[in-house]
C-alpha cells in the first residue's frame, strides 16, 4: 500500500505542474487589461508603465511564468491588484464557506443517494426502481442556474421560510446546498445502483444465499460493502468537482466562497487572485482524487493484498 501511495503521489507532480501551468496560460488569455482596470482609461502611460512594471507585467511571458511558479512553490501568492492584500488571506477567508457548502451538500447527497439506490436495487424493474431511475435522471438534467433562482424564489420569497443569500445564520446553506446537494445525489444514485446490482450477482452472493443467508443483511453489509470501491471513486471525483461547479452556486446565493471571489476577481482582471482561485479549485480536485483512490483501495480487500 505504501509503494502505490508513493506511486500516486509522484503521477501528481506532472498534474499539479500541469495544472499551474494551464492557471498561468489562461489568466493571459482572459480579454481585457489589469493596468486599465485599476487605472482607468484616462491614465497617463507613465503610470501605466510604472504600475506594469511594479506587478512585472512588462517582462517575457517566460520571466513572467518562472516568476509566477517561484511563488507558487515557496508559498508566496502575490498580493491583490485591488487592495493590496496577500492573495493567501483572501483565500484564507473565503476557503472556509467554500468547504462549509462542500461538506453538507456531499452530506446531502449521500443522504438521499444511499436509500434510494439500495430501494432501486432491491426492487430492480418494479414500480420503486422505475421512481427512482426517474427522479436521478430529473436531477441531473436540472441545471444549478435554474434550479437556484427557483429554489430562492419558492421558500426564501414566496413562503419566506429560509434566508434569500448571503451567510449570516445557520439556515442559510439551506438553499445552496440543496441546489448542489441534489444534482450530486441523482448522479451518485444511478451510480450506487448500477455497482450494487453488479455486486448482487456476483458468484459469492449466489452461494450466501443457496446457504440460506438473510437477504436484507446481505445487501447491508456484505453486497454493500463489495459495491463500494467504485462508488467512493465516483464520489472523489464529484467532490472535487464540487470546488468548480460550486462557482455559479455561491454567485446566485451571495456565498462568500472562493468561488464568488473568483467570478469578482476575474471581473477586475485581478491576475494573481484570479490565479490563487484557480490554484485552490484545481489542488482540491487533485488531492480530492488521491483521497477518494486511497479510500477504495482500503475499502477493496482484493486490492489491500494486491498492493499491501
Amino acid at each position: 500500500m505504501l509503494v502505490w501511495l508513493l506511486r500516486r503521489l509522484l503521477w501528481a507532480l506532472p498534474t499539479i505542474w500541469g495544472v499551474l501551468t494551464l492557471v498561468f496560460v489562461l489568466v493571459r488569455v482572459v480579454p481585457g487589461d489589469p493596468i486599465e482596470a485599476m487605472l482607468g482609461e484616462r491614465a497617463l502611460p507613465a503610470d501605466r508603465a510604472r504600475l506594469a512594471h511594479a506587478l512585472g507585467l512588462d517582462q517575457p511571458l517566460w520571466v513572467q511564468y518562472l516568476r509566477f511558479f517561484g511563488e507558487v512553490m515557496t508559498g508566496r501568492w502575490g498580493v491583490s491588484v485591488q487592495d493590496g492584500r496577500p492573495v493567501l488571506a483572501h483565500l484564507a477567508e473565503r476557503l472556509p464557506a467554500t468547504l462549509e457548502l462542500a461538506a453538507a451538500s456531499l452530506a446531502l447527497a449521500l443522504c438521499i443517494a444511499t436509500p434510494l439506490a439500495l430501494l432501486a436495487a432491491r426492487r430492480r424493474g418494479r414500480a420503486a426502481d422505475t421512481l427512482a431511475s426517474a427522479l436521478s435522471l430529473v436531477g441531473v438534467s436540472i441545471p444549478n442556474f435554474w434550479l437556484g433562482p427557483m429554489l430562492m424564489l419558492v421558500f426564501a420569497l414566496w413562503l419566506g421560510w429560509l434566508p434569500v443569500s448571503g451567510r449570516e445564520s445557520p439556515s442559510s446553506i439551506v438553499l445552496p446546498a440543496l441546489t448542489l446537494g441534489t444534482a450530486l445525489a441523482a448522479g451518485l444514485m444511478r451510480m450506487m445502483r448500477a455497482s450494487l446490482l453488479e455486486a448482487a450477482a456476483h458468484e459469492c452472493m449466489r452461494t450466501a444465499r443457496a446457504f440460506g443467508a438473510n437477504e436484507r443483511e446481505l445487501w447491508l453489509r456484505h453486497i454493500a460493502r463489495l459495491a463500494a470501491p467504485p462508488v467512493i471513486t465516483v464520489f472523489g471525483l464529484q467532490m472535487g468537482a464540487l470546488l468548480g461547479g460550486a462557482v455559479i452556486t455561491e454567485v446566485v446565493f451571495d456565498w462568500p466562497g472562493v468561488g464568488e471571489l473568483f467570478v469578482h476577481a476575474l471581473a477586475a482582471r485581478d491576475f494573481p487572485l484570479v490565479q490563487g482561485c484557480m490554484l485552490v479549485i484545481a489542488g482540491g480536485y487533485v488531492l480530492a482524487n488521491l483521497a477518494a483512490d486511497l479510500l477504495a483501495q482500503l475499502a477493496d480487500p482484493r486490492q489491500r493484498g494486491r498492493h499491501g
